[in-house]
C-alpha cells in the first residue's frame, strides 16, 4: 500500500510539472487542455498466451525450428507487456536455434536501441536487411538507431527510403522531419511542408505535423487530440503518441522541463508497442545525459 500511495505521489508530481510547464510556455488555459491517458492495463490473453507457450517449449517434443518460433512468438508477448529483458532473452534463444529468424533480429535492434547500444543495433538491423531486403521496417527502425546514435546523415538515408515507400503516411513524414532536422533545420522545414500536401486531413496525425509547421498552437493541438476517438485505449494510444511529439516540440523550442513531462506522460500509457512509448524514455536519458554534460563543463569554484 505505501509503495501504491508513493506511485500515485509521484504521478500526481509529474502532472502538476507538465501542467505547470505548458502554462507557461503558452498561457493558464493548456492546464484546462491536458488530457491524462488511462494507462492501458495487462491483457488477460497475453498471459495466458505466455504461460502456454511456456508449457509447449518445456514439455512438447519438437523441432528446434520449431522451439524457435515459439521463442521468438513469446518474445514478442514480452515485449508487448513491457518486460523487455525476459523478450530479450527469447529472442536470443529463437536465434541459437534458427540464425536466420529475420523478425528476431529486428526486435533485437530495437532493444539494442533502447539500450543506447548502437554499434550492436546496427549490426542486427543490418542482418534483417541482409537476409529480407524488403523488410521495409528494419529501415525504419536502423533509421531510428542512426538518429538516436548521433548519425543524422545515415539515418535521413534510411528513414527517405522508408517513406517512400508510404508518402502519405505522417508517422513516416515526422520520423524523417526528425532526422532531417538534425542535419539542415530550414530546408527539414521546407521539406515538411511539401510532404505534408499528401497527408489526409482525415488522419489525426496531420495535426502533428501541423504542429511543427506552427499552422496549429499547442492549445489548439491538444484540445482536437481526442476528436473522433471512439473508445478508452484508442484515446489512450492516441495520447501516447500526442505526448511524445508534445516533447519533441517543447524541445526544439527548449523547454526542456516541458519536454521532460511529456516524455514521461507518453510512457504513463503503457503502449508499450508503439515507437513513441519505446524511444520517450530514451529520450529522457538522452535529456539527461546532456544535462550532466554541461553541469561537468561549467568551471568549478
Amino acid at each position: 500500500m505505501k509503495f501504491y500511495i508513493k506511485l500515485v505521489f509521484l504521478f500526481l508530481v509529474t502532472l502538476i510539472q507538465a501542467c505547470s510547464s505548458v502554462g507557461q510556455n503558452n498561457d493558464s488555459s493548456s492546464v484546462g487542455q491536458l488530457i491524462i491517458a488511462e494507462p492501458l492495463p495487462i491483457n488477460y490473453k497475453s498471459e495466458v498466451a505466455i504461460a502456454r507457450l511456456s508449457e509447449v517449449i518445456s514439455r512438447a517434443e519438437i523441432t528446434d525450428v520449431q522451439k524457435a518460433q515459439l521463442y521468438y512468438d513469446r518474445g514478442v508477448i514480452y515485449d508487448s507487456v513491457g518486460l523487455r529483458s525476459l523478450a530479450r532473452l527469447d529472442f536470443n534463444l529463437a536465434l541459437r536455434l534458427k540464425p536466420d529468424l529475420v523478425d528476431a533480429y529486428n526486435f533485437i535492434g530495437i532493444h539494442y536501441t533502447q539500450l543506447q547500444e548502437f554499434p550492436q543495433a546496427y549490426d542486427a538491423f543490418d542482418s534483417t536487411i541482409e537476409l529480407a531486403p524488403e523488410h521495409d521496417y528494419a529501415y525504419l527502425n536502423r533509421g531510428v538507431a542512426l538518429y538516436y546514435g548521433g548519425r543524422a546523415e545515415l539515418a535521413v538515408e534510411d528513414l527517405d527510403y522508408f517513406y517512400g515507400k508510404q508518402d502519405n503516411d505522417p508517422y513516416r513524414v515526422l520520423w524523417l522531419y526528425l532526422a532531417e532536422r538534425d542535419v539542415d533545420a530550414v530546408k527539414a522545414l521546407q521539406n515538411l511542408t511539401k510532404r505534408a500536401q499528401l497527408v489526409s486531413d482525415n488522419n489525426w496525425a496531420k495535426d502533428i505535423i501541423d504542429l511543427f509547421l506552427g499552422d496549429v498552437e499547442q492549445n489548439q493541438f491538444l484540445r482536437q487530440v481526442p476528436r473522433g476517438v471512439q473508445s478508452s485505449q484508442e484515446l489512450t494510444e492516441r495520447l501516447c503518441e500526442a505526448y511524445f511529439y508534445l516533447g519533441k516540440y517543447n524541445q526544439f523550442a527548449g523547454q526542456m522541463n516541458a519536454a521532460a513531462n511529456f516524455f514521461k506522460l507518453s510512457m504513463s500509457t503503457n503502449v508499450y508497442e508503439f515507437v513513441e512509448h519505446r524511444y520517450a524514455k530514451l529520450e529522457l536519458e538522452l535529456m539527461r545525459a546532456d544535462f550532466q554534460s554541461r553541469v561537468n563543463a561549467q568551471p568549478q569554484n
